[in-house]
């Protein structure tokens, strides 16, 4: 059964829209909610190139598409058919970019299309009897294939995404303390240049001044 659908802008994780009667029979569903958006930041991030994903969460599993720059997400039960879940996530893609497709980069605050809840709500009534004729049909399509698509653990998922920033953050720090340590090299070497070489300087300066006294007074 769809528990929560959550719809983000990939290239930075703003969520643009969601069920709005989602989680209401989810335990802690505050807690899954905030795992969809760290879920959302990872992609901003480039941590997940995979297109299409299940990702496992206790007696749950999100499944994802991306497609035009935006994420198309669900939780739902472990017993629910993959195959339904991916099929309900193509149909909210296909409306969603048919009426919002070019409004996506322009949107600038979190559920700026909250108005497709209402798609949201009737489409997930059509999903959540699996015996239905209508379902059952969309189950022996052997066209719409789910078998290749990746299912891994979420604290993997996150747990990769957080290695990788750790990973970004020291690089970026190593890079910084690179750049002072060669500025700090170079003014070394100024400072030796300048030590080395000033005398030499104070005393050709010394016997030019002479030179040019001595050519005034001669």
């Amino acid at each position: 059964m769809v528990k929560l659908t959550m719809i983000a802008r990939v290239t930075d994780g703003l969520p643009v829209a969601e069920g709005l009667d989602d989680g209401r029979d989810v335990p802690d569903a505050d807690f899954y909610k905030q795992q969809v958006k760290a879920l959302f930041k990872n992609l901003s991030r480039g941590h997940n190139e995979a297109s299409r994903m299940s990702v496992e969460t206790g007696p749950y599993i999100f499944h994802y598409i991306i497609e035009g720059r935006v994420c198309y997400l669900t939780m739902c039960d472990r017993a629910y058919p993959k195959k339904l879940s991916f099929q309900y996530l193509e149909d909210l893609k296909n409306e969603f970019e048919r009426v919002y497709g070019n409004q996506i980069e322009t949107a600038a605050r979190p559920y700026a299309f909250i108005k497709f809840d209402t798609f949201i709500q009737k489409t997930k009534k059509l999903y959540q009897d699996t015996r239905t004729q209508r379902n059952i049909g969309k189950l022996n399509d052997e066209l719409y294939e789910v078998h290749q698509i990746m299912t891994r653990n979420v604290q993997e998922v996150l747990g990769v995404g957080e290695k990788l920033d750790q990973v970004s953050q020291m690089s970026s720090r190593l890079t910084s303390e690179s750049r002072i340590y060669a500025d700090k090299a170079k003014d070394l070497n100024r400072q030796a240049l300048i030590r080395k070489w000033a005398p030499v300087a104070v005393v050709l300066g010394v016997v030019f001044l002479l030179l040019w006294v001595r050519k005034k007074l001669w």
